[in-house]
């Protein structure tokens, strides 16, 4: 019998038993589709969280004030003996593998225009922050440059917080309260979106002395350092724990992060997420492969007679083995392309609700999902292919 002969047979055999055929290939589609969405959307969210780090750029080192470290069982811990403050940012511009800083101040307070007033999220820092950070105006200029030291009287603001305090007024130049100080508004944020939980247009930024004054904190809540190449990245690294340990009479009490690590951290976690998913979305092929198993058993019993004569003209085993592992072949591979085009679609749908994420199956989910579910159907319709194969010719044609 050739292998034309035998996909001849099984289709024949299968389009006879169309309610159980419709079955096995429903349940294993399901189990594909299961599979290809939700590594499609495991993939998506990793995507969208690299591409989040990634705007801040790869050349960032973020200082923390206090050691976080693992001791013992891994308790973490976190000490702060001393402040952050705007003089040991200044400091590392000492060393020539760093090519700028901006220090962070964040908080809360009451901005108010008129009669319209809303809480907001207020960041101080300094002119080289826009940059730094990969975000655009939308009109007039971003923070004056100069002396971080000096707390000049002015601000910039996102697009809501324009919205709702001034509505469709001109802003630019305009007075703005902030808790018990006025501002002068010199620029709007252009929308930027959610990044990494800050949100530009609820943003109010301002110089980081006055936000310092503001908010009545010496403190310095982050200083990002951007190097002059990643090439140089350890070593500015190791220049900013050094500055910092002869301003901090010897003491290392300071974090100093890439912005590479934490990407690279963020891809390994979301990956195993991804591959977890996959996993669990793939025990529902096992389920399907149980159902292979148990029709085919069926389909075994109600075709002995056509065993036996096959088995009675001469066919070997090894071509009743064939047959019957033929057609859970087919099945297999026929539910799991339909499972990989309901993926597909499911994958669009996810993509249209959510715009910001790019939706789309990684290669080896497709690959691994197909050949599972093949490998399922074959593995579970292998016991009903020998039982097959073992029936005595005789026997088979007498039906006992």
């Amino acid at each position: 019998m050739t292998t034309r002969d035998l996909v001849r047979t099984a289709l024949r055999a299968l389009l006879r038993q169309r309610s159980r055929s419709a079955m096995i290939l429903v349940a294993m589609a399901i189990g594909v589709a299961a599979i290809v969405t939700l590594t499609s959307l495991g993939e998506a969210a990793r995507r969208y969280v690299m591409g989040e780090f990634a705007s801040l750029g790869t050349e960032l080192l973020i200082v923390s004030p206090g050691r976080s470290e693992t001791r013992g069982l891994g308790l973490f811990v976190n000490e702060t003996p001393r402040d952050l403050t705007l003089e040991d940012a200044l400091a590392l511009l000492r060393s020539p593998r760093v090519a700028s800083i901006a220090p962070l101040v964040a908080g809360n307070a009451v901005v108010s225009s008129g009669s319209r007033e809303r809480e907001v999220p207020v960041l101080g820092s300094t002119a080289e922050f826009l940059a730094l950070r990969h975000w655009h105006m939308a009109q007039g200029q971003f923070l004056p440059p100069g002396d971080p030291a000096q707390a000049k009287s002015v601000c910039v603001i996102g697009a809501k917080i324009r919205e709702e305090l001034y509505g469709p007024r001109p802003v630019l130049g305009a007075w703005l309260r902030v808790g018990d100080r006025r501002c002068r508004v010199v620029g709007i944020l252009a929308t930027e979106g959610r990044s990494i939980g800050v949100d530009a247009d609820e943003l109010l930024v301002m110089p980081v002395a006055a936000a310092q004054d503001l908010l009545d904190e010496r403190s310095l809540t982050r200083i990002l350092v951007e190097t002059r190449g990643r090439d140089v990245l350890e070593q500015a690294k190791q220049d900013v724990i050094d500055i910092l340990r002869d301003r901090h009479q010897g003491e290392e009490d300071v974090t100093v992060v890439s912005q590479a690590s934490v990407v690279a951290t963020f891809d390994r976690v979301l990956r195993s997420l991804t591959y977890t998913l996959a996993g669990i979305a793939a025990v529902s092929l096992a389920v399907a492969g149980i159902l292979v198993m148990n029709v085919m058993l069926v389909s075994v019993a109600q075709r002995t007679p056509e065993v036996g004569l096959l088995k009675a003209l001469g066919a070997p085993r090894r071509q009743i083995l064939a047959v019957f592992l033929t057609e859970a072949a087919l099945l297999s591979a026929a539910g799991a392309l339909v499972g990989l085009a309901i993926g597909w679609l499911g994958g669009a749908l996810i993509g249209a609700l959510y715009p910001a994420l790019e939706v789309g199956a990684p290669a080896w989910a497709v690959v691994a999902a197909f050949a599972t579910a093949l490998g399922t159907g074959l593995a579970f319709g292998a016991l009903p292919a020998r039982r097959a194969a073992r029936l005595d010719p005789v026997q088979a044609l007498s039906r006992r």
